[in-house]
């Protein structure tokens, strides 16, 4: 009895390609992409970023103590002073000093070389309210002293302002002095390299995560 129903069924034809199911829209592959490649190309942004200020966490973790070295004039500049808070006495210069401000800071700043040595330079800050002809530089000073080519992105423009104001050029060699630098107040800096990092980690994770499930999904 099976037999005959199977053989009374009607054969089975060829049938066109539904329309509607072409008309539909290819998978979004190029979106895909362009979002792979975004979060890409954050990752790399952020950790540039995290990288850019590693020197300025790697301070606020330090001791909270400046280290006494006397007269910055005399002051030997070598790898067992960089990046430390210290303390030091000088005359500051007035060739090559220069005055300049911030964003969101009301506070005003001032580079100027210490007296006897063009090797190094101090940045003082000015309270807002105290910029002026009368205002007296100070001749004590504690903060974070660290090459040039180390201080960051805050004092990467600092070489060109005095070359272009003073057109009196920085030693390539030179180190800089941040007064009222101390390592707790950089923690700022410490939390934005563990913010930075952590989305760089997370946007890398994600993409990965695309490239994976694209690939499964070509594989399949």
């Amino acid at each position: 009895m099976a037999s005959d129903q199977s053989q009374a069924l009607p054969p089975l034809e060829a049938t066109e390609p539904d329309p509607e199911l072409l008309a539909l829209p290819a998978p979004p592959k190029r979106e895909r992409a362009l979002t792979i490649a975004l979060m890409l190309l954050t990752s790399v942004a952020a950790g540039l970023l995290a990288w850019s200020l590693r020197g300025e966490a790697q301070y606020a973790a330090s001791s909270g103590l400046p280290r006494d070295i006397g007269d910055l004039s005399r002051i030997a500049l070598d790898g067992s002073v960089a990046n430390t808070y210290v303390r030091g006495n000088s005359l500051l210069g007035t060739q090559g000093a220069i005055r300049y401000g911030r964003a969101a800071e009301g506070d005003t700043f001032r580079l100027a070389p210490v007296v006897g040595n063009d090797k190094l330079w101090v940045e003082i800050r000015v309270p807002e309210g105290f910029e002026g002809p009368r205002f007296i530089p100070p001749t004590q000073f504690a903060g974070r002293l660290v090459p040039f080519s180390e201080a960051g992105l805050r004092h990467a423009s600092l070489r060109g302002a005095v070359v272009d104001k003073t057109q009196t050029r920085i030693p390539e060699d030179a180190w800089i002095l941040v007064d009222s630098s101390s390592p707790r107040a950089s923690r700022w800096a410490l939390a934005f390299v563990i913010m930075f990092a952590g989305f760089a980690i997370w946007n890398l994770v994600g993409a990965a995560r695309l490239i994976a499930r694209v690939r499964d999904q070509e594989g399949g």
